[in-house]
């Protein structure tokens, strides 16, 4: 069983504890995400390791920041030899314009394919009320919709949005632009600070690409049994 639409968060702040779960998991899994913890953690080590097991690495650093800066981070993403990576959509059509011309002149100077590039729109962790404190008078949903629209137009692949966002996306943006979809967690397993989450099955039939899980993976006794029932 190798499943490439279940991205596992590797959500850990060790080389071993990292080891531990690719020598479990990476005949079942093929892509597997490098988040902050991890990489501050162990820097570009974490992501050579995951190669190691020829697998696949979504880069999950959310860059955010002026368009020059994320420009020049895009070119390192690429460096690395990542499937995918994020940049938040809030910063801009501009900041996200220029990550695709970092990831792009990188990767012809490289003679490799272009990385999957993604927005993140509105963090699993909010909803109406937590946008409501930041300035932003919309449901999760509207204010996903308009940061997704955006990152189509600034040339991105995809967006990274909760499960309750993915019809309205799919809906609105076609069948060929990617979503990647957290929050997402099997039946009777709790939602670790998440608000807007569903089931692997309603996420996928609700029209997501990937979806990414971590703890009720990582965290478990038999993680390949876990798997198996998603």
């Amino acid at each position: 069983m190798i499943n490439d639409k279940v991205i596992v968060a590797l959500d850990v702040n060790t080389l071993k504890e990292e080891k531990r779960l690719l020598d479990i998991l990476s005949p079942h899994v093929q892509v597997f995400k490098v988040g902050m913890e991890l990489f501050y953690s162990c820097g570009v080590k974490a992501i050579e390791l995951v190669r190691k097991y020829d697998k696949d690495v979504f880069l999950d650093l959310k860059f955010h920041d002026i368009p020059n800066t994320v420009y020049a981070a895009s070119k390192v993403a690429v460096r690395f030899g990542v499937f995918m990576f994020n940049v938040h959509a809030s910063g801009g059509i501009d900041m996200m314009k220029k990550a695709v011309d970092g990831a792009e002149e990188e990767s012809e100077k490289l003679g490799i394919s272009r990385p999957k590039i993604l927005g993140v729109t509105v963090l699993t962790s909010m909803d109406k009320e937590a946008l409501k404190k930041i300035g932003i008078d919309k449901s999760a949903q509207d204010q996903v919709l308009s940061l997704a629209i955006l990152a189509k137009e600034a040339g991105l692949d995809g967006v990274v949005a909760s499960p309750e966002e993915i019809t309205a996306i799919r809906k609105n943006m076609g069948k060929d632009f990617l979503i990647v979809t957290p929050g997402v967690r099997p039946e009777g397993y709790e939602t670790g600070g998440q608000k807007r989450v569903t089931t692997p099955k309603e996420a996928f039939q609700r029209g997501a690409d990937y979806i990414v899980i971590g703890r009720p993976v990582t965290k478990a006794k038999d993680p390949v049994k876990v798997l198996e029932s998603i």
